[in-house]
This record gives structure tokens, sequence and C-alpha cells, in this order.
């Protein structure tokens, strides 16, 4: 079991040995992101994770950061997601003071240098375009617009846009770094290699930083709220006309927030819908029909609200067949019970997955990071296997019935087709 403590600083600290690894990970994780943001900084939190990584008081430049970790064969990263950011560092247990000392180092003494500042600009604008001319990432973001509506900040890009990112200020990115970046807004999740000499480290490198006030916390947030009213399909669907090879289609419902007690049921439906090679998506759209060489199922949660997120690469020739194909399979799995067979299957696919993956103290560090800040709880993946194996066919069923409902669905496609001709599809 991990072990849960509080620095006298505030900053919480999440342990979980790894038994026969060399490897030690650590993880800073704030639960800060894109949608904690003002519109007028769109993008802010994306932008501070790469300024982290431009120099500090200690370590002056990009350089002087990725040569210590590189020269130790370290792996090393960071993401912004709409509800998080986070910093690791995979390294030999041996090297575990570099990584403490260099991580500490980015998340309390970054520069902000206003040169890096413009730079950096540059290089994010080309991230925003990179994504926007991938038309698979361009219809995602399409569907999030569509799903959470592009005036609230769940449907915004997590990058922001190039003209708001031309116009932000060092000062007004410092001073969104200075209102959540304090210790008692962090968890340190340390897993792998882990003994005494750890817990001194963390302390001498995590525990110097006072305590300080934050006013961007986990609670301020603009909460998100599923209309009652249901919508007509023109306002559900969105369509993007481009030049391409493939359609890329993406086919939503309302789901569950992080901490819904049917989170597990969402595991074990999606992965008989579409989460391996022996789903339905995957048998009735690519080995029965042909219609597309990816087709998948998944979720996305958070604190208050969720979504069911169907993803295909189709031809466009065959837009109209795929389209029903799939959400026939969706309307199927809300009227008659899913076999034994497939229920047994899905729940012991979903715990080999988990198994395999909790080998890694990188997956251990970030597994207990996000549950201590979004779930209020520290299990083990081997309760949430406990929790998988009791799913009922009926459970599954009375779920689907709730949220595979024709009048919620929501469509999002780039192809060579506009939304008219795309609506006339349907």
């Amino acid at each position: 079991m991990p072990r849960l403590s509080k620095l006298p600083n505030g900053l919480s600290l999440v342990v979980a040995p790894v038994k026969g690894t060399k490897a030690a990970t650590f993880l800073v994780l704030l639960p800060i992101g894109s949608r904690y943001e003002p519109a007028k900084i769109s993008g802010a939190s994306h932008f501070v994770e790469h300024l982290m990584f431009k120099g500090t008081t200690k370590r002056p430049t990009t350089l002087d950061i990725s040569r210590e970790l590189d020269a130790v064969g370290a792996q090393f990263n960071a993401f912004t997601d709409k509800d998080r950011t986070g910093y690791w560092v995979k390294i030999d247990a041996a090297h575990q003071e570099k990584a403490l000392d260099i991580l500490s180092d980015m998340i309390f003494h970054s520069k902000f240098e206003a040169a890096e500042v413009a730079k950096e600009k540059g290089v994010i604008i080309e991230e925003i375009r990179m994504y926007k001319d991938n038309p698979r990432s361009a219809a995602e973001l399409l569907f999030d617009n569509l799903m959470f509506g592009a005036a609230h900040p769940l449907g915004r890009d997590i990058a922001g846009t190039e003209k708001i990112i031309k116009a932000v200020t060092r000062d007004e990115l410092f001073g969104y770094y200075k209102s959540a970046y304090a210790p008692n807004n962090l968890v340190l999740a340390a897993a792998g290699n882990i003994n005494k000499k750890t817990m001194a480290l963390i302390r001498e490198y995590f525990g110097a930083p006072k305590a300080a006030k934050t006013t961007l916390t986990k609670e301020k947030f603009a909460r998100f709220f599923w209309s009652k009213k249901s919508k007509p399909m023109a306002a559900r669907l969105a369509a993007e006309k481009r030049k391409v090879d493939q359609a890329h289609v993406f086919i939503g419902y309302p789901g569950l927030k992080i901490t819904d007690p049917k989170r597990n049921v969402l595991a074990v439906l999606l992965n008989i819908l579409g989460g391996n090679m022996s789903s339905r998506l995957f048998v009735e759209v690519r080995e029965k029909r042909g219609l597309a060489y990816r087709v998948h199922a998944d979720a996305v949660s958070y604190r208050d609200a969720g979504g069911v997120v169907i993803n295909a690469g189709l031809n466009p020739s065959r837009l109209k067949e795929a389209i029903a194909v799939i959400v026939a399979q969706c309307a199927r799995l809300a009227k008659q019970n899913v076999s034994a067979k497939e229920l047994a299957d899905a729940k012991s696919n979903l715990a080999g997955q988990l198994a395999l993956s909790m080998e890694d103290s990188s997956a251990q560090a970030s597994w207990f990071a996000s549950k201590f800040w979004f779930e209020k709880n520290l299990a083990s993946y081997e309760e949430e296997i406990r929790k998988l194996k009791k799913v009922t066919a009926s459970q599954v069923l009375k779920l689907a019935k709730e949220i595979f409902k024709e009048k919620e669905m929501r469509l999002a496609v780039i192809s060579p087709f506009d939304k008219k001709e795309v609506a006339k599809l349907l």
C-alpha cells in the first residue's frame, strides 16, 4: 500500500515502493490545468509548463537542465491537461538525488525570463499549427468544442489560440504560475526503488520552500452542467470540410464524472464496445465490413462531468454506413444484456492491462498522484480489480440505457464533406 504524508510546508507526499526495480519515478502533479484559466490567458497552464524547462536561478539555461538528466540516462517530461499539470523524472535510483534536485529547482525557482517567453511563443504557435494540420487532432478539438461548448474552458484548446499566445505577457504568465505553484497545491508521488535515503532527500529538496497562499486551487474552476433540454441534431453536429483521404469521426455522449461510483461499470461497458481487437466495434466496423483501420471507445472524466467518446478513421465514401454501424452497436448495448463470456472477458482484459501497467514505477506514480487529487482515496490497483470483478451484466445494461440516448449523441467530422452534406448522411 502507498504511504501518504505531508511536509511541514503543506506539500503532500505519496510513496509507493515497487519491488524488483532499479528505477525510481518522481512526479509532481498539480490539480490545475487549462480549464482553470481566464479566457484572456487561455493556454497559460501549457505555456507555464514549457517555461519550467527554460532555466532556473541555479541552472540558467534549458541545456543546464537537460544535460544533467541526459548524462545519467534519465527519462523526463511534462504534460498539461484540462484539469492537471505534471512534471516527472524516471531515473536509476542511484541518481535519485539529481532527479529531486532538478524537479524542485524547476518547480520553485524557474526564472520566466522575458527573452525566453518571447522565444517560446513561436514554439507554442507552431505546436498549435501542427495539431491543427493533423486531421485527427483537429477533429478531436472540434469534438471538444461541440461537446462542451467553445465558450467553456473544457471546450477550448489546451494550448490556447495563436492570438492569445502572441498577446500574453511575461507578467501574466508569472502571475498565473505564482497563483498555483505553491507547496499546498502540489503532490509529489515517488514510486519504484524508494528507501529511507529517498525520504531524507525529499524533505531536503521539497520541504525547504516556505508555505505560500495560493489563489488558484482545485476548487476554483468554471463548472460544467449538461443541458436538460434536448438539442436538435444540427446543434449536435460539427463538420469541417477538408481535402483528406480519410474521414475522421468522433461520436460522443454525456458520461460520468471522475468520482462516479459507476465508473467501473463504464470501463467494462466501453471495453466490450470498443476497447480491444475483440470488441464489438472492432469486429463489426473493421473485421466484418472493412470500414476502418482504427475504431475505439473511451471515456473522459472530470470533477463535474464526463463523456463517452468513440473515434474512427474511415473511408469517406462509406461514412454513412460507418456511422450507422457505430450508432447501432451503441443502441444494441442499451437493449439487451451482454453475454456472460463478453462480460468475463472484458473484466479479465481490464484487470490484465492494469496489472501489467503497474509493473512500471512511472505508472504507479501517475496512478496514486491522480487518485490523491481526484478521487479522495489511494485505492490500489488490486482494489480496483476487485471492484471490476463485481460488475454485472444488468449493471452494464442499465448504464448503457442511461448513456446511449439518440437525442444526446454528438458527432464531429473532418472529411471532404461540409456540414450540410454530413447531415444528409444521418
